[in-house]
């Protein structure tokens, strides 16, 4: 989340994402922010109106990130396994760039906060789901995947095998790395999701 010259306030977002990466498992406050900014509270509540805010900004940091990237892999004349792969790649890699983020993401540093933000942070892998079904949907029309394939069922499945993984990266401490073993797991969830040479590796 690095610019040649961020704005205050990309540079309270980013300083909120160390923070929550650097005290895992703890509740950030805003004094314990602005310590580590140099400025006052108020200061903060200046860019933006509440902590909640804060967080929303590191969601919607997330949501364009991703999704402008997700638009362009559906958009790639490949195999639909193969476009699904990079779907559930670019997640696990932004979870493993962002820990402080994946906190976010996940609830862990929404515990105590308002249920609109847990609400706004699952709807992005609602999002993510919706465009997995939506590509494999497309991939059955056109004849790539068989009439009456469960696309929603795969695409809900690879959703939760995506967010435990970021799980485990949170709860373990960021020590156990999302895609640690993605190519393995890819390829057992392609052999039972994917007819036989329909599947991109």
């Amino acid at each position: 989340m690095s610019e040649a010259k961020p704005s205050r306030k990309q540079q309270i977002l980013e300083t909120l994402a160390r923070e929550l990466e650097s005290a895992p498992g703890e509740r950030i406050t805003t004094a314990g922010l602005a310590r580590s900014l140099g400025v006052s509270e108020a200061a903060l509540y200046r860019h933006f109106a509440s902590k909640a805010q804060m967080y929303e900004g590191l969601i919607e940091f997330a949501e364009q990130t991703l999704f402008s990237t997700v638009h362009r892999i559906n958009a790639e004349q490949v195999p639909v396994a193969g476009r699904a792969r990079k779907v559930i790649y670019l997640l696990l890699g932004f979870a493993e760039r962002n820990p402080g983020i994946s906190r976010v993401l996940s609830g862990d540093a929404l515990v105590g906060e308002k249920e609109r933000l847990r609400n706004r942070a699952g709807k992005l892998f609602d999002r993510l789901e919706l465009e997995l079904k939506q590509m494999l949907r497309e991939a059955e029309l056109h004849g790539e995947l068989p009439v009456g394939t469960p696309v929603q069922a795969i695409a809900n499945l690879l959703l939760a095998v995506a967010e435990g993984l970021i799980h485990q990266f949170v709860q373990s401490g960021f020590q156990r790395k999302p895609l640690a073993l993605f190519e393995a797991q890819w390829r057992l969830l392609v052999e039972g999701l994917f007819p036989p040479g329909k599947a991109a590796q």
